[in-house]
């Protein structure tokens, strides 16, 4: 739940920015909401009354991501080689999607090792957007289409690991990968009639097998 605070003062206008200097937020992230408008007092002292406000925190979940983005990426570089990203908001599966699509001269940093890095940020981001919220919102970054083509081997991997399991009729075990990887696999063979697939062992060393489907009879 967003966090709200109720200011008093004299006029709402101050009310208002004792309240949004409190929350640490400016007008536009902001819902406010009049409680009272106050009045003047008459001859400058008989039956005054404050003003009073309730404002609430409503900072867009793009704006959420793109200050963590901020300050992540290193700033000194020049104007033409910082990173740009975009957003793309989409509703997938009655699920709130936002797909961050970053690129520039020298990201690679942000991708990391076998995409560890960037799996890390994708986590960071997801839990600073989805806090206090009801309805989870999931945040796919992905930095000069890593993790596209990522996928994109991934099926491979796992449509030549069937293959093999198919030719040999024996399991064939993966390299340990993280749960997002592990899971693109299960995904891309899980149509597969022949096979099945099933995660083995212990984080982070956790992987997947392939095997032959077992059989069963139907009645």
């Amino acid at each position: 739940m967003s966090k709200s605070v109720i200011k008093e003062a004299k006029t709402v206008d101050e009310a208002i920015q004792m309240a949004l200097a409190e929350l640490e937020i400016e007008l536009e992230d902001a819902d406010v909401e009049i409680l009272e408008e106050g009045s003047k007092a008459v001859l400058g002292f008989i039956g005054g009354k404050g003003a009073k406000v309730k404002v609430t925190a409503n900072i867009s979940d793009t704006k959420i991501v793109a200050a963590f983005l901020d300050e992540i990426i290193n700033r000194s570089r020049s104007e033409d080689d910082y990173p740009k990203y975009e957003f793309f908001e989409t509703v997938r599966n009655d699920e709130k999607v936002i797909d961050v699509a970053i690129t520039g001269n020298d990201v690679a940093h942000l991708i990391g090792k076998h995409g560890d890095t960037l799996q890390a940020i994708n986590y960071i981001a997801n839990t600073l957007v989805n806090k206090d919220k009801e309805n989870y919102v999931r945040v796919n970054i992905d930095v000069m289409d890593y993790r596209k083509k990522r996928e994109q081997t991934l099926k491979s991997i796992a449509n030549r690991a069937a293959e093999r399991v198919m030719k040999y009729k024996r399991p064939v075990a993966l390299d340990a990968m993280p749960a997002c990887d592990r899971r693109i696999i299960h995904m891309a063979l899980q149509t597969n009639r022949n096979v099945v697939t099933e995660s083995q062992g212990y984080e982070p060393n956790r992987y997947v097998v392939v095997k032959v489907k077992p059989y069963v009879k139907k009645i």
